[in-house]
């Protein structure tokens, strides 16, 4: 059976970056999926992860050869409020593998037992976050936002203290780097201007070597991360995907969705909508999200000045070459938002009208409280002129005569592209899923495997997520949106 063969680099960086750390054995693990498409990509297929042993390795009971586990140490904004020492409190890291294609991935175990950074927590996942990770970044991968990915999922045999006694899991999770703007802030707070160098030094040099010979790495790295950032945030809202807790210890330095708490796909529209329990103010509602994202990079900014000013550069020039690449956010941000949307309805040209023809839809549909993402699904299917195909998309809005002013606008718009109505709808479906990760569906999937240990319904669900744009056979129910007795209001964070 092939070797797996680490190659870590991060705990190069020497104790300040991280605490040592192995995870806790747990009594009877047993294993829920397997990724082994995912476990392909890494090279990892047959190993001895696809075997019976695998899940006491995905369980913390056994650890590979090659592996160093460790907690990784950073900070980051909570909610606006800064913690200076936040690190690994549930996960440990396990190493770093590099792909048969030479890409070079992190592996962590999530909920696998206290480290030095749980802060008075068990450092232990209730099975319901485990399944919910589970089946949102791998449904995120299938619709080709940037994300950590899930290799696999094992329950622990134990029960955890919530708000009740729940069955614990642990999830095998994989990133191109699990950096974070809070791991610069971590040490740009302690005035150790040496380990922020170092961190940069080796973020450029593992994710973004395309910087290594630049004139300026560090301000074209900022720049980088912004771009990356101003990309991911956009695919989000193109979805409907509201992230949950955008704390700066959650925003992956490599423009990869981090952190799936309570994190949501919308049902019914509305711009404000916010389902995380622990966003009590609604900071990080929907339509924050983009402005978070630049709030966010600020502070990436700030603990980047010191590396922004070296040379002949004094500090004021710093602050001012920070200034200009954030000020490109916004820009970066609604150019990639744009692009995206005019995608989600059809538009190939870029018009100056056209922002304001998809507010219009925006505000149509939260008016109408109509289904995200069946609005644009059933609008993929119309044609340039109105037809019975209007009637599945008539359906979800209560004010038909608003629906109809604003199609006919876009049937006006869509007379100066060039596309047939066939070549275009074939575009529209690429870009518009018919299902995505609901959440009275995920909340189903984790109701009977914490109540009854069935995970007959996590598995089929799953199955049909991996296919997030076809309209096939058996994922009909999948594709509706809840019953007003399946209505989730909030999700959580499992912490």
């Amino acid at each position: 059976m092939p070797t797996i063969f680490f190659d870590n680099t991060y705990i190069k960086l020497g104790d300040d970056f991280y605490v040592k750390t192995h995870p806790s054995p747990v009594p009877n693990p047993s294993l829920i999926q397997f990724n082994k498409e995912f476990a392909e990509e890494l090279g990892l297929a047959d190993s001895v992860l696809s075997t019976e042993e695998g899940v006491a390795y995905f369980a913390g009971n056994k650890i590979l050869e090659g592996s160093e586990p460790l907690a990784m140490a950073y900070a980051g904004h909570q909610f606006g409020g800064f913690s200076p020492q936040l690190g690994d409190g549930r996960a440990v890291h396990l190493g770093e593998i590099v792909s048969p294609k030479g890409v070079r991935y992190d592996i962590q175990l999530k909920g696998s037992g206290r480290t030095y950074f749980s802060r008075g927590g068990d450092g232990k996942s209730a099975l319901g976050p485990v399944l919910r990770e589970y089946l949102v970044s791998e449904a995120m991968a299938k619709l080709a936002v940037p994300t950590t990915r899930a290799l696999a999922a094992v329950t622990s045999g134990e029960e955890v203290a919530r708000m009740q006694l729940v069955a614990g899991g642990i999830l095998t999770r994989v990133a191109t780097s699990f950096v974070r703007v809070g791991t610069f802030q971590y040490f740009y707070a302690q005035q150790n201007e040496q380990a922020v160098k170092k961190l940069a030094d080796y973020v450029i040099a593992r994710n973004y070597p395309e910087l290594l010979n630049v004139a300026n790495p560090y301000e074209s790295f900022l720049k980088a991360v912004i771009d990356r950032q101003a990309a991911l945030i956009a695919q989000w809202m193109q979805l409907g995907f509201i992230h949950g807790v955008m704390n700066t210890d959650n925003v992956s330095i490599v423009g990869e969705t981090l952190d799936y708490g309570p994190c949501a796909f919308m049902d019914d529209f509305a711009h404000n909508r916010c389902y995380s329990s622990v966003d009590r103010n609604h900071r990080y509602a929907y339509a924050n999200q983009p402005s978070i994202g630049q709030w966010n990079l600020v502070r990436l900014a700030e603990s980047l000045l010191p590396l922004l000013g070296e040379g002949d550069v004094d500090p004021e020039g710093a602050v001012k070459i920070a200034q200009d690449a954030l000020h490109d956010y916004k820009t970066l941000y609604e150019n990639y938002w744009l692009t995206g949307m005019r995608a989600k309805i059809g538009l190939q040209q870029a018009k100056a009208s056209d922002k304001k023809l998809i507010d219009d839809l925006l505000d149509v549909m939260a008016s109408n409280k109509a289904d995200f993402t069946l609005t644009f699904y059933y609008l993929s299917q119309l044609d340039s002129v109105p037809s019975d195909k209007d009637h599945k998309l008539q359906k979800l809005f209560a004010n038909n005569d608003l629906l109809e002013v604003w199609l006919g606008k876009w049937r006006e718009r869509l007379s100066v592209e060039q596309l047939s109505d066939a070549d275009r709808q074939a575009n529209m479906l690429a870009k518009n899923p018919v299902v995505i990760p609901r959440n009275h569906q995920i909340e189903a999937a984790i109701r009977a495997a914490e109540d009854h240990n069935d995970f007959s319904v996590f598995h089929a669900l799953h199955k049909v997520l991996q296919s997030p744009y076809a309209l096939a056979e058996g994922n009909e129910t999948y594709r509706l949106p809840p019953k007003a007795e399946e209505v989730v209001l909030q999700t959580f964070c499992g912490t």
